[in-house]
């Protein structure tokens, strides 16, 4: 088959990876190969290749915003032919504290999809038959794979700051997992205001009927019942931070983010304001994610590349030149 693969030995800033001819996956009890559809180019895809988060394999095929067919391994549930998703989350131990307490997101042992095991920038992957996801059919294919990250993570970012319906909620930063969650918000009769740097990510957040648009230095007039962070950026925490109520929540939905600048505790935190971090994803929220995008025809702006440009993808999200997400279709 035909893949991009990331070498560790080879971290700058551009190009990122080589495509190459590699066998096929072999199949693995427990497992189902899938002929890739399409895989969605997520900003931590960058991290990775970049070096942002440490190499833990010499060799990688990056990628997990996978939309396959079962061409292997078929079970009931599961059958040959099958479209299905896989996310960042490729699979937990099942044995450790946080699996027993409802908390696989932060099992101990996880595996990461295009990152611990090889992903979706190729022809073909091997997932784990449990951390797959049946994709309902009125989702097409190179518009659901953005959903498979961007939009389940940006869905667990609404929970973890605790979103009640009609409240005020900030976005920081509105690049295609803020686009995403921007849709769920409306649905809960919310008001969104949207601090973003880019001309096209704010007039996109105008047209998608944002209450309020503003630079990413500028601050809404009214305060925030919650905030969602979506660039790793510390000083972008300290935004959001300063435009809470008191008892309001930051939640920083970030697998990477550069140093925390100082704050003033007595005007900026103090008040029983809350940051909590968002860390990846349970198959209940993709689950319960999917199925809101099927009901509320979440179709995001996507811009398609073929494998062979892969670098020219991940640069599209390094330099948000793309006015969506970026899809690799073999």
């Amino acid at each position: 088959m035909k893949a991009a693969v990331f070498s560790s030995t080879h971290i700058s800033s551009h190009p990122f990876l080589q495509i190459e001819d590699l066998p096929r996956p072999q199949l693995v009890a427990g497992n189902v190969l899938l002929r890739v559809i399409a895989c969605g180019v997520c900003r931590t895809d960058l991290h990775i290749v970049e070096g942002d988060l440490p190499p833990l394999r010499p060799r990688l095929v990056p990628g997990h915003q996978i939309v396959g067919e079962v061409v292997e391994g078929a079970t009931l549930e599961l059958p040959l032919g099958m479209r299905v998703g896989v996310s960042w989350m490729g699979g937990v131990d099942g044995k450790c504290w946080y699996c027993h307490h409802g908390m696989e997101n932060l099992c101990d042992k996880p595996v990461f999809t295009g990152y611990t095991v090889d992903g979706g920038y190729a022809e073909y992957v091997l997932a784990r038959a449990d951390f797959t996801f049946p994709l309902p059919p009125g989702l097409d294919d190179v518009h659901v794979a953005p959903l498979l990250c961007a939009g389940i993570i940006g869905f667990r970012s609404l929970r973890v700051a605790g979103v009640e319906k009609g409240e005020r909620v900030g976005l920081f930063g509105f690049g295609s997992s803020a686009s995403l969650a921007i849709a769920i918000l409306q649905s809960w009769n919310c008001e969104v205001y949207v601090a973003t740097r880019g001309e096209s990510h704010r007039r996109r957040a105008a047209s998608m009927g944002a209450t309020w648009v503003g630079k990413e230095d500028e601050k809404p007039a009214v305060m925030l019942d919650r905030a969602i962070t979506f660039a790793p950026s510390g000083k972008v925490v300290v935004s959001a931070l300063a435009s809470l109520r008191k008892g309001g929540v930051v939640a920083i939905n970030a697998i990477h983010l550069d140093q925390m600048p100082a704050f003033n505790y007595d005007t900026l935190l103090w008040g029983e304001r809350q940051i909590r971090s968002v860390a990846n994803m349970t198959r209940q929220d993709a689950s319960d994610f999917l199925k809101i995008a099927h009901e509320l025809r979440i179709r995001p702006n996507v811009t398609v590349f073929a494998l062979d440009d892969a670098n020219e993808a991940l640069m599209a999200v390094k330099e948000e030149t793309e006015d969506g997400s970026a899809v690799i279709v073999p």
